[in-house]
């Protein structure tokens, strides 16, 4: 599963990044419960290994989509203060006159 994520970390959207690792966790919390009653052996500590050093890439990709949304988030917050400093409300019946200086 974090080998498929990872193929395709850089078209990974952050619903299907989002869905990753919420099935991913319910996956790790089985893992830890059943080891408690039958420890990991060898084999299997170094493949959970592996597939943590995936870590890294998962993070960055998240970092990547946080910091775009939050850009977004920024611009549309702007074009919005924006906009409504034309939208002020005016009497319908109101003329804007521009002065020279």
């Amino acid at each position: 599963m974090t080998e498929h994520i990872i193929d395709r970390i850089e078209e990974t959207s952050y619903e299907e990044l989002e869905s990753f690792v919420e099935e991913r966790q319910r996956i790790i919390d089985t893992i830890l419960l059943n080891s408690e009653s039958s420890p990991l052996n060898a084999r299997q500590k170094n493949e959970v290994h592996r597939i943590l050093t995936y870590d890294t890439v998962l993070l960055q990709r998240m970092n990547f989509l946080r910091l775009e949304a939050q850009d977004w988030l920024q611009k549309r917050n702007q074009a919005k203060k924006q906009r409504n400093v034309y939208e002020a409300a005016y009497a319908p019946d109101s003329m804007l006159m521009d002065r020279r200086n």
